[in-house]
């Protein structure tokens, strides 16, 4: 029986996850929790090899832009796990994390964020530097360091939890970014919480997810370090972090 699965999309992203996999590989998990890598869409699609347990891929082939909803039902269908830690591949994921999953009465957890790199051996590091090389903003390290705010499209849920919320909106597919896929599960779960339909962890006792410099946080909303992610633009009159750059009037589409 599957305790935990960890459901991670991907686009064209053949380094990080090879790192990625040599980062779980040290942890020696156990037996009763699964990765589920859904590879959706990568051209070619991504091909690596690994001595991890319990890991699933599935290749989708859907090459629209911007299917990650999709992908997380997809991957939630799969999964055998009770619990679904759901997030991306940029984010680190460390043990104490995962074992958060594994041992969750509630129906949900969320994570804090900080900054955070794996290297090529899959080690994990925070060093203001290697930061930098990244693409973080100078300006960002002086006013909070490697801190970030949570954000809701990482979290642990239950899986009956998850899909009698209904799942991810999967007619939100292919529209410009941002669709707002994240924004309406959100909502959905809140109104859920708001009729004590479900509970959550107590957010005094969330553990951290760490996530590489990348997109607007290091000064351009496309910014990808070393290419090492998906090129899909994120540059388009409905993201707000766009037009705060550009300015409103100047907004390329």
């Amino acid at each position: 029986m599957i305790k935990l699965s960890l459901i991670i999309s991907i686009l064209n992203s053949q380094e990080i996850v090879r790192r990625q996999l040599l980062h779980f590989e040290k942890m020696n998990l156990p037996d009763d929790i699964e990765i589920i890598l859904i590879d959706d869409g990568s051209d070619p699609p991504l091909d690596f090899t690994s001595n991890l347990k319990n890991l699933v891929t599935h290749v989708t082939n859907d090459k629209r832009s911007w299917t990650v909803e999709l992908a997380r039902n997809q991957g939630a269908r799969m999964a055998r796990g009770e619990y679904l830690l759901m997030t991306d591949i940029d984010y680190i994921i460390p043990l104490d994390a995962i074992m958060t999953g594994y041992t969750l009465k509630e129906d949900k957890a969320g994570f804090k964020r900080e900054f955070g790199v794996i290297d090529e051996f899959g080690n994990f590091t925070q060093d203001f530097d290697v930061l930098r090389q990244y693409g973080l903003l100078e300006s960002r390290i002086k006013e909070r360091g490697t801190l970030l705010a949570p954000h809701p499209n990482n979290f642990i849920m239950s899986k009956e939890t998850f899909w009698k919320l209904g799942g991810y909106r999967e007619d939100l597919v292919d529209r410009p970014y941002p669709n707002k896929g994240d924004t309406y599960f959100k909502r959905s779960w809140a109104k859920a919480l708001e009729k004590k339909e479900v509970m959550i962890q107590d957010a005094n006792l969330r553990k951290t997810l760490y996530m590489f410099p990348n997109g607007k946080y290091c000064g351009d909303v496309d910014y990808n370090p070393f290419g090492l992610f998906h090129n899909l633009t994120r540059k388009t009159p409905s993201n707000y972090w766009y037009k705060n750059e550009k300015g409103v009037s100047d907004v390329a589409i």
